[in-house]
C-alpha cells in the first residue's frame, strides 16, 4: 500500500505529465488516500483534466476538488454567449437527441436538464459544452428515460465488462433492480471504477448506477 507522501508525489507527477494542466498552479494534499486539489485553473476543461489525472493514479481512494476557475480576459463570455454556444454544440452533436436537452447559464455555470434515452447521450451533452470558452462549471441534471425494456440488462452489462481487457472484472458483482444497476466489489483505481461505470451507462435501459465499488 502506498504512503500518503508517495501518493502525493505520484499525483503531482501525473499533473505535470498532463499537457492540458498548468500543474504549477495546483497544490496537492493527501490524507488516508484522499487527494485534495487546490489552487486555480484557467477554465473548466483544465479543472476536469486535473481531476481525471489524479484519478488515474493507483492507490487514490477519493478526490476533493477545491480548484477555482479564473478566466483570462480573452476567455470571458456573457451568459447569453455561453448559452448560445452550448445550444449550438449540443445541436451539432449527433449523439444527443434533438430538442431533448435544455441549457441554463448563470455566472458561467452551465446546468443541463432534460431527458435522453441513453447514458452515452447524457455524457455527450456534457462533454460538448465542457470545453467552451467562459464555462466555469457544468452541472448535468439530464435524466435517462430509455424507450426499451430493462429485460436482460444484467447479462448485457457483464458481457460488456468481460470484453474490455483493461478491466479486472472478476471481483465485480452486478445486480439490477428495474433500471437501477448496483455495482459491488473491488477495483484497482479510481480510473478503473470510472471505466466500469461508463461501460454500465452504455447498456440500454440503464436509468441509474449505484456504485459501491471499493478501491483495492
Amino acid at each position: 500500500m502506498r504512503t500518503d507522501r508517495r501518493l502525493q508525489q505520484d499525483v503531482i507527477d501525473e499533473l505535470h505529465w498532463e499537457p492540458s494542466v498548468q500543474a504549477d498552479h495546483i497544490g496537492v494534499e493527501v490524507k488516508d488516500g484522499i487527494v485534495t486539489l487546490a489552487g486555480r485553473v484557467g477554465g473548466y476543461m483544465e479543472k476536469f483534466a486535473a481531476e481525471r489525472a489524479a484519478q488515474r493514479v493507483a492507490g487514490v481512494r477519493g478526490i476533493a476538488v477545491e480548484l477555482q476557475v479564473i478566466l483570462a480576459g480573452e476567455s470571458r463570455r456573457t451568459d447569453a454567449d455561453i448559452a448560445d454556444a452550448a445550444n449550438r454544440a449540443i445541436e451539432w452533436n449527433a449523439s444527443v437527441p434533438r430538442d431533448q436537452v435544455k441549457v441554463l447559464v448563470e455566472d458561467g455555470r452551465v446546468t443541463l436538464s432534460g431527458d435522453v434515452p441513453w447514458g452515452y447521450a447524457r455524457e455527450a451533452a456534457c462533454a460538448c459544452v465542457r470545453g467552451l470558452h467562459g464555462v466555469k462549471e457544468v452541472v448535468n441534471l439530464i435524466l435517462i428515460k430509455p424507450p426499451v425494456s430493462t429485460h436482460g440488462i444484467k447479462g448485457k452489462i457483464e458481457a460488456a465488462l468481460q470484453r474490455q481487457a483493461h478491466l479486472h472484472t472478476r471481483g465485480i458483482n452486478v445486480s439490477v433492480d428495474r433500471g437501477t444497476v448496483i455495482l459491488e466489489g473491488e477495483v484497482d483505481s479510481l480510473s478503473e471504477r470510472d471505466a466500469v461505470e461508463q461501460a454500465v451507462w452504455n447498456a440500454p435501459g440503464v436509468q441509474d448506477v449505484i456504485d459501491h465499488l471499493r478501491i483495492h
